[in-house]
């Protein structure tokens, strides 16, 4: 089997089973692979643990039926996602998204902080080290936007903070993804597409009005997160763009976004 087989029957197994007590002990062994290939693999190419891989999705559904399932209890959702207590959900829940589900409930705007990933791409023997997400679940109310505008961000300078920690990381992906959330209006959809690149996608075609929005969100450029009595300044890249009729396929449509953002960063300021 190879490297891409494996990455891909890994992930289909996780998202099939991953409302049940699973370990990376059963994803390996449903792949057919030792414990320690499938870790090493997942940390070569995700730069993530498979648990931390599993308890993120899990967290980021689990977000997703706090918001679209109201008359479920954070109990009942703790138990739909294989947690048999309100303090073992809400600590890894907390973990993920740094507030408590009830305050998560209470925003009542779900987002993709943490998309499936994909399996990616093999080169010969080896693997692009890249970190996409499948966002393919939205395609259809993509179609439904095709004259909408999308507002594209990318964090400045990710691999310093991750050097300083992995957490540091962490918190200045989720501080992002809130940013952008402050920004958008109730029927804007806030998700991920990279390891540090995000999205609006707005429901408006006024052009000056998606500009505003990436105006506002970098008008907070330089300010700080605060990890471990550490204030780290966090800032981002930000574009505009509308794709129209561009876009005819799922993958079209991830280039173009990424190009987007790509374009932004190779503009001197």
């Amino acid at each position: 089997m190879s490297t891409l087989e494996l990455l891909a029957n890994a992930l289909e197994f996780i998202e099939q089973h991953i409302s049940e007590d699973i370990h990376t002990g059963d994803i390996a062994g449903a792949c057919y692979c030792s414990r320690s290939s499938l870790e090493k693999i997942f940390r070569l190419v995700y730069h993530i643990s498979v648990r931390d891989y599993l308890i993120r999705r899990r967290m980021t559904k689990a977000g997703r039926t706090l918001v679209e399932q109201p008359e479920m209890s954070v109990l009942d959702v703790a138990v739909m996602y294989g947690y048999s207590s309100n303090e073992a959900f809400s600590r890894a829940f907390r973990q993920v998204w740094n507030q408590l589900p009830s305050e998560y409930r209470s925003n009542k705007r779900a987002t993709e902080l943490f998309p499936r990933m994909n399996a990616s791409e093999e080169i010969g023997d080896d693997f692009m080290p890249t970190t996409k997400f499948d966002i393919s679940n939205l395609y259809d109310l993509f179609q439904t936007r095709r004259d909408c505008w999308f507002v594209c961000a990318d964090i400045r300078n990710l691999i310093p903070i991750n050097e300083i920690s992995r957490k540091a990381g962490d918190l200045a992906i989720l501080t992002s993804m809130q940013r952008m959330e402050e920004v958008a209006e109730e029927d804007d959809i806030v998700f991920r597409i990279g390891g540090d690149e995000f999205v609006i996608l707005t429901n408006s075609t006024d052009e000056e009005a998606a500009r505003a929005k990436m105006e506002k969100l970098l008008s907070r450029n330089g300010e700080c997160i605060s990890f471990e009595g550490r204030d780290i300044p966090l800032s981002l890249y930000g574009n505009i763009v509308r794709l129209g009729k561009k876009t005819q396929h799922y993958s079209e449509l991830f280039t173009a976004l990424w190009e987007a953002i790509e374009a932004r960063k190779s503009v001197k300021e």
